[in-house]
């Protein structure tokens, strides 16, 4: 698997470069969707397999430090350590259309969108490969395209639909409604789950299959309130004898573990590394201070007593000033020099299928059923079942601190979760002060962007 990254590179960097501005400025059709690419099994999986590695090959790119650092920074989950602008925008709330990662995520998300939807129409016309090698491939240019979509929707709001490589459609498309793109999203992932197979197709889980479609359908259902389809799509995933919750906290970030749906393979492993992740949060020597940090009032103290994800899953350093300050510690591994990789970046995992069941079945008022699913999370962590008498209002609350605790600097899920239950005011307006107002909960339009196409208009707050 770690050879056809390497080996795609060259080939797909071609289309990610020639590409990467297709909805800021026009860009022509390039070889990726050629036919040439998708002669046989081996070059049409080369293809779709290199989106994997572009999202994740380097330090601050989508996959890594964006998406799960910036992300925890809009919330109230992390902090950097000193001053710095690119990042204390998102810390402050003081973003601007011309941001720099502002501008890059929503770049590389439409560009990584072009080469789904180059996947999809190569393998769609292609006559020389395998069919069950096809339908994978396919069903993985679907979930990647749903995926990416989720993502653009619920950092940016009203977002370009893109569904093609036609640059001349692309380049003037307006924003879409939300409740478009998540139609567009639930469509391209019930196509995925009938395409993909319920095996990984490496043996790895480093690749898509139909449980990891099956879960981020039931996050979209949970996100659009649809919550009987939300807990049937959950309640799929759990019953999969593939999946387990692991009792041992320390194992569940690790290379394929049984907890794992979706994992990014790490592709770029010099000098020992393993993760980002792991190279960026965790300090260089045992007495270094961390980079960035865990948010002490808004986070740490958030844990109950006896929580084994406080012990396990965050790191410590008492500095010279008498401060404890801590770091996220899910990846254990900065650089191990000489040694077989041991953790993966994860990307879907199931316990927050637990949490969207759970959520899911308390508002259908399926009380009790929701909250063992949320004592599945509370036990693994140590710590004592809920009350029996609990009524929704609290159990709803519940559902968020056990999301807070358990998903914290993972993929967003803090900074959407407050935004889609409108806990945002609430909880942020009091920590972020006088910089906050209500339209924080996205992200502008890039200038860049608007520059480009007379069709996109800007988000309240940043005109």
């Amino acid at each position: 698997m770690k050879r056809i990254h390497i080996v795609l590179s060259g080939l797909l960097l071609i289309g990610a470069l020639s590409c990467k501005k297709f909805v800021d400025t026009p860009s022509p059709k390039n070889e990726l969707a050629s036919e040439l690419v998708f002669t046989d099994d081996k070059t049409a999986t080369a293809a779709m397999v290199g989106l994997y590695s572009n999202m994740n090959s380097f330090n601050y790119f989508y996959a890594n430090v964006l998406m799960n650092y910036l992300t925890a920074m809009q919330a109230d989950d992390l902090y950097y350590y000193t001053g710095f602008e690119n990042y204390d925008v998102f810390l402050k709330n003081t973003l601007l259309p011309s941001s720099q990662y502002v501008q890059s995520m929503w770049r590389d998300q439409y560009s990584y969108i072009y080469h789904a939807n180059s996947c999809i129409e190569g393998l769609t016309t292609a006559t020389g490969l395998t069919p069950a090698v096809r339908d994978q491939l396919l069903g993985e240019a679907y979930f990647m395209r749903a995926f990416l979509h989720f993502y653009l929707v619920n950092m940016y709001g009203d977002v370009p639909l893109i569904t093609s490589t036609d640059y001349k459609v692309n380049g003037v498309k307006p924003r879409e409604k939300t409740g478009a793109v998540y139609a567009q999203i639930i469509a391209d992932l019930k196509e995925a789950k009938n395409l993909m197979g319920s095996n990984y197709p490496t043996g790895s889980r480093v690749r898509p299959n139909k449980a990891a479609a099956t879960a981020l359908l039931a996050r979209a259902y949970l996100y659009t309130k649809q919550w009987s389809l939300a807990e049937a799509e959950a309640t799929e995933v759990l019953t999969n004898t593939q999946y387990q919750l692991l009792k041992d906290l320390n194992a569940v970030f690790l290379a394929n573990s049984k907890e794992a749906i979706w994992q990014l393979l790490p592709v770029n492993t010099a000098a020992g590394r393993n993760t980002w992740e792991g190279f960026t949060s965790t300090p260089a020597t045992p007495t270094g201070t961390p980079l960035f940090r865990l948010d002490t009032l808004n986070l740490i103290a958030k844990f109950e007593t006896g929580d084994k994800r406080l012990a396990n899953w965050t790191g410590f350093r008492k500095l010279s000033s008498g401060a404890t300050v801590y770091f996220p510690y899910k990846y254990k591994v900065r650089t191990n020099v000489g040694a077989a990789l041991t953790e993966y970046s994860m990307v879907m995992r199931v316990a927050e299928q637990f949490l969207i069941r759970a959520e899911s079945r308390i508002q259908q008022d399926k009380l009790e059923d929701g909250r063992k699913d949320l004592d599945s999370i509370r036990v693994r962590a140590g710590l004592l079942p809920l009350p029996t008498n609990l009524d929704k209002s609290a159990l709803l609350l519940a559902v968020e601190q056990e999301r807070k605790v358990e998903l914290f600097v993972e993929w967003g899920h803090r900074w959407f979760d407050l935004k889609r239950t409108n806990r945002s005011d609430a909880i942020l307006k009091p920590i972020k002060g006088a910089n906050w107002q209500s339209t924080d909960t996205l992200y502008p339009i890039p200038s860049d962007a608007i520059k480009t196409n007379i069709h996109l208009d800007q988000n309240d707050g940043y005109k």
